[in-house]
């Protein structure tokens, strides 16, 4: 009888421990998303857990890098990165079903060191002729993936003068060029208005001018596989929500 009720329990321990493992590993999002939405999403993870009671492990990484891994099988329950990388892992079947949600879109911008007079940027000669006399630009190492690196290295063979601002270029591997500014180790910066905007030391100058403008829109989607469907789809619906979107643009975003 003793050794029955041994068992009993044993049989009842394990069953209720692997509930509760089960539930612990619902009430956590494992979201896969770009550095240039780490200031955001650092403000509104605290307000979506204090609602939901839903933890969020966020991992921040260049898109680039995250596509990559994406791409080798790693996977996360939401994930965010920019348009067309989203329907490409859509086409690549890396995603749940039920489509994508447009959540905020930056624009590659560029920055100064703050209580310095901005340059005149409004127009593509004069935006042209501010990255000529600037002593120094830093941006995103184009072979390291960053997308305003990327997009600024065709916009110098655009306008004539990649080989006129090398010698006054400085690379960076990531999201840093806005620090770099407001350092003073370089003039000017090119980055996502939403790396500009949350450093101190650095003002946002403007995004680019006419048919040089880009903008970044991050899209999210749940990722194939996920267990936490559910907790996924609340986390989609409170990033396009009203309370989301004010934080969004304070950061230099402009809301899905």
């Amino acid at each position: 009888m003793k050794r029955m009720s041994l068992v009993l329990w044993a049989a009842i321990t394990f069953l209720f421990g692997s509930v509760d493992s089960n539930v612990v590993r619902a009430a956590e999002l494992k979201v896969l998303t770009s550095v240039a939405l780490t200031s955001v999403l650092d403000e509104l993870a605290p307000m979506f857990e204090k609602a939901t009671g839903t933890k969020l492990s966020i991992d921040y990484n260049l898109i680039a890098a995250q596509r990559k891994r994406i791409l080798e099988g790693e996977s996360g329950d939401v994930i965010i990165l920019s348009r067309g990388v989203m329907e490409e892992l859509q086409k690549q079947d890396k995603l749940a079903a039920g489509g994508l949600v447009n959540v905020a879109g930056t624009p590659v911008s560029l920055a100064a060191r703050a209580g310095t007079p901005k340059p005149d940027i409004g127009t593509a000669d004069a935006f042209k002729q501010t990255l000529l006399n600037a002593r120094s630009i830093v941006y995103a190492d184009p072979a390291k993936g960053g997308a305003s690196g990327v997009y600024f290295a065709r916009v110098l063979d655009r306008l004539g003068i990649a080989e006129l601002m090398k010698a006054k270029t400085i690379l960076v591997p990531g999201a840093q060029a806005a620090e770099v500014v407001a350092k003073g180790e370089a003039e000017l910066g090119v980055a996502q208005a939403s790396e500009i905007v949350p450093v101190p030391g650095a003002q946002l100058v403007g995004p680019f001018p006419g048919e040089f403008a880009s903008m970044t829109v991050f899209t999210a989607g749940i990722g194939a596989g996920s267990k936490s469907a559910d907790p996924a789809k609340d986390l989609l619906k409170f990033l396009t929500g009203a309370d989301a979107a004010a934080r969004f643009k304070a950061k230099g975003f402009e809301p899905g």
